[in-house]
């Protein structure tokens, strides 16, 4: 089956973003697995990430795993710029390509709400997750709307991007807008050099020291460092169009649950607005969002919270679906747990 068979797609019409510009005949991508229960009590909801779409989900549902199709109804929307919603690749000119316009994560959130709120009638989330960008959104979701939200549990994310992980993100991008063939983001085919660039850029970051220095890629079926970098993170990022991977990594670079009119750019009101019962699982070994980043937002935060740190040498990746087994393993544990909790709010 094509991966887009499984994509509905939400139209929401003109939509008004956070900038005060205009996203002409905007739509969210979205895919579910399960059924809503007759009190509509039963919904998850988990934004994709970087790098990635809501089919890279599916290694973590099934029957009789945390997040059992039977059990619970899990909405998997894209983010805008993914090129599974609103993309630079998919809008039509004079909006599309280069032009298209600044994305927050306050943006993604307004419209999977909208989601939530018209296609499914759902006005209480049992949980919202995610991993690293899906992270994010988690958190925004819970400081936007804190009494929609039940639990909480970003891993390998962040409430807010630290300036070392922006510097970081610098890197990619410069990798890939100085290839020539990008011409300012009005190319014609793929500026293949500049997606290898970002690719290779990334492979340094995205797993930890020593899963290089223990080979732990051969895991994943690769050879060698130069083998992995090639072939996971390489192969990974050709699949992207550029622009949109810089219109991603935009909003990356500026997140901020504070960032909105609620909160006024205050991190700790933000924190403190958060009534989820909260499972912040940062990875030990994340180059991005280092565990001492969820332990700060945590004694910022009123709601029950808890800090668990994921026990792998993946780095970054420990928390993508399905690839690391004791990543894997831990999130199961950790979900099943949440999930048995009960709403703090009843």
């Amino acid at each position: 089956m094509d991966v887009m068979d499984q994509i509905e797609r939400f139209e929401l019409g003109d939509a008004i973003l956070q900038s005060g510009e205009r996203l002409p005949d905007a739509w969210i991508g979205y895919e579910v697995h399960g059924r809503l229960s007759p009190a509509r009590d039963n919904a998850v909801l988990i934004p994709s990430f970087y790098g990635g779409r809501s089919e890279d989900y599916r290694a973590m549902i099934g029957p009789g795993r945390a997040l059992d199709p039977e059990r619970w109804c899990i909405i998997l929307p894209n983010m805008f710029g993914s090129g599974w919603s609103s993309s630079p690749s998919n809008t039509p000119r004079p909006f599309g390509g280069p032009r298209f316009p600044r994305i927050t994560h306050l943006d993604n959130v307004q419209a999977q709400a909208r989601l939530v709120s018209e296609v499914f009638g759902v006005e209480r989330l049992a949980l919202v997750a995610g991993f690293s960008m899906g992270g994010q959104q988690a958190n925004m979701w819970a400081a936007t709307f804190p009494d929609r939200v039940a639990r909480l549990a970003p891993w390998c994310a962040a409430a807010r991007t630290a300036p070392h992980t922006w510097v970081f993100l610098e890197g990619p991008k410069a990798g890939l807008v100085t290839d020539a063939a990008f011409r300012g983001g009005w190319y014609d085919s793929p500026p293949e050099q500049g997606l290898r660039a970002f690719g290779r850029i990334w492979a340094g970051w995205g797993p930890s020291q020593t899963f290089y220095r223990d080979g732990l890629y051969r895991s994943l079926g690769q050879i060698s460092a130069r083998d992995h970098m090639i072939a996971f993170w390489e192969a990974n990022f050709m699949g992207f169009d550029a622009n949109d991977l810089l219109c991603m990594l935009a909003t990356w670079q500026d997140f901020d649950i504070a960032d909105q009119p609620a909160h006024g750019g205050d991190f700790a009101v933000a924190c403190a607005a958060i009534r989820a019962r909260s499972l912040l699982m940062p990875g030990a070994t994340d180059l991005y969002f280092p565990p001492a980043d969820n332990h700060a937002q945590a004694m910022l935060m009123q709601a029950p919270v808890e800090v668990r740190e994921i026990p792998s040498e993946w780095g970054h990746i420990a928390g993508a679906p399905g690839l690391d087994p004791t990543g894997s393993a831990f999130l199961e544990d950790a979900l099943t747990e949440l999930l048995a909790a009960p709403d703090p709010l009843i």
